[in-house]
């Protein structure tokens, strides 16, 4: 399965700061569908990524019913990408 979409950088400012693109709700559903056959602990969802021309791979996390996907150190330099951006998002799940 692959779906596209845009979304903001956000940043979770804990003891290591995280940078996450929260999945559109329309996008969720159909992870959801998917998501028994996929996931490994504490649901989550291993897939391939990629923002502008750096591919990655990462797992979606489960967060308030739906999934936020993390934005590598490495693909926010590479795609020169900061806290409010809106990036567009390719992600592969093998099902």
């Amino acid at each position: 399965m692959q779906l596209e979409f845009d979304g903001a950088v956000w940043c979770w400012r804990g003891p290591a700061p995280f940078y996450f693109v929260t999945v559109p709700e329309s996008e969720c559903a159909q992870i959801a569908g998917v998501s028994v056959g996929v996931s490994y602990g504490w649901g989550m969802i291993p897939v391939s990524a990629s923002v502008g021309s750096t591919r990655f791979t990462t797992s979606l996390w489960p967060k308030d019913g739906g999934y936020i996907v993390p934005i590598k150190a490495a693909v926010r330099r590479a795609e020169r990408i900061d806290v409010d951006d809106v990036v567009s998002v390719v992600l592969s799940v093998a099902v």
